[in-house]
């Protein structure tokens, strides 16, 4: 696809525009602090950009634990959605994922988050628990939904780090 986006892994000059995404998408957005920590001192955080030239469009986040991959976040800038970015890092996320010996994916959304939890299911997540008042902000529930990842998916699916 030239469609001039491309994936590349994240690092510590990404974090402002992430942050800009961060604040148009969540109540409570994560510091830079936090970004900082994930990117240069977490073992098991895996974190990508999608890039429009220099440009930050979106993000995703995960922890690798064992053979689970757990979504920590994921957002795409309010001017880039609605073009297939959030299923772009999803599936190179889960891709990643899968190379490095993970055989399933989690991750929590708010209750309210339709259009997330549509993305997710379209994508083959489903809910499977709840998580009362797991939000600080709010004291809002998240729902708990995984996916089983198959080599076939996953085998040759990444554009990670390839520009269109």
């Amino acid at each position: 696809m030239d469609d001039g986006l491309w994936i590349d892994v994240m690092n510590v000059s990404d974090i402002p525009g992430v942050q800009v995404i961060e604040r148009h998408s969540f109540p409570t957005p994560w510091s830079m602090r936090a970004f900082v920590s994930e990117i240069t001192e977490n073992d098991c955080a895996h974190y990508f950009v999608m890039r429009n030239g220099r440009q930050v469009v979106g993000y995703v986040g995960m922890w690798l634990i064992l053979d689970e991959g757990h979504i920590t976040n994921i957002a795409v800038h309010p001017s880039w959605r609605r073009r297939g970015i959030g299923t772009r890092l999803l599936k190179a996320i889960a891709a990643h994922a899968y190379r490095l010996g993970a055989r399933r994916m989690t991750l929590e959304v708010r209750r309210s988050n339709y259009k997330a939890q549509a993305l997710y299911e379209k994508f083959g997540y489903s809910v499977v628990g709840v998580r009362p008042k797991y939000y600080l902000d709010d004291g809002e529930d998240a729902l708990i939904m995984w996916k089983e990842l198959n080599q076939d998916e996953y085998q040759a699916v990444s554009d990670i780090g390839n520009r269109d």
